[in-house]
């Protein structure tokens, strides 16, 4: 069992080597402290790598937290290293979830993942999509194998992954794990002139993070939800989201047209 609001590091992350480790100390520990758990990682410089593995294996977070990395290079041995330098870096021997990147050489590492889990390296192992052109790739891997996760874009904005990639991973018993909740922010610039809907009261919904949350929650498939923030404010604020009701299959309706038509 996960909770339903994690985290996206990858930004926070890449702003180490500018803004030191404190931002991401701080939204780690307001993401533990709402009673959030997942940290979704993508390995990119190992300087700033280094530091997210000695925040991550502080006293009070090393062991509350549920620490994802991926793979993105090409060639098996060139993904193995890239797996290797991130246990060193995260400071973990067992990482607990590995995903392989936008499906990068998939049926290279693929192998390589299973051998991983096998030999007690990874926890768990998936693939990740984030955009809907790599849908159709998705679906002919998951009618052949049985990941214990995929990872797919899904949002109040983005909402073609709910017509066949969600409901065949509820209907085939695999963890959903959610990225580009915002759009990687987009999704505030087109809303940021305008009110929340006075009815978006009926689910106790108080901001537009809330909004598109609160819409990918009430989806039975998902597990949990990638926000993207290097705020800790912003990340209690998402994790909050989990305490109160989502809305219900009409209320979603009436979301979807309102943001069709902005």
């Amino acid at each position: 069992m996960l909770p339903v609001i994690g985290l996206g590091s990858s930004k926070p992350v890449e702003e180490i080597a500018k803004n030191g480790v404190e931002p991401i100390t701080a939204v780690l520990r307001a993401l533990v402290a709402n009673g959030g758990k997942l940290v979704d990682t993508w390995p990119r410089n190992a300087d700033n790598d280094a530091g997210f593995g000695r925040v991550a294996s502080l006293p009070d977070l090393r062991d509350k937290l549920f620490v994802t990395t991926k793979i993105d290079k090409v060639g098996k041995e060139a993904g193995l290293a890239q797996f290797r330098e991130t246990q060193r870096l995260y400071q973990r021997k067992k990482l607990d979830l590995v995903q392989i990147f936008s499906l990068t050489d998939l049926d290279t590492h693929w192998p390589t993942l299973k051998s991983l889990k096998a030999a007690g390296d990874a926890r768990y192992i998936g693939v990740t999509v984030a955009e809907s052109r790599l849908y159709e790739q998705l679906e002919r891997f998951l009618m052949r194998e049985k990941p214990d996760f995929i990872q797919v874009n899904y949002s109040i904005t983005e909402r073609g992954s709910e017509k066949r990639i969600l409901p065949f991973a509820a209907g085939h018993g695999l963890a959903v794990l959610i990225n580009r909740p915002f759009m990687n922010g987009t999704y505030f610039d087109k809303l940021k002139d305008r009110p929340l809907p006075d009815w978006a009261a009926e689910f106790e919904c108080k901001t537009w993070a809330q909004f598109s949350l609160k819409y990918i929650l009430a989806n039975p498939a998902v597990t949990c939800v990638l926000t993207e923030t290097s705020n800790a404010e912003h990340m209690a604020d998402n994790a909050r989201t989990s305490l109160g009701p989502v809305p219900n299959a009409a209320q979603r309706e009436r979301m979807g047209t309102f943001i069709d038509n902005v």
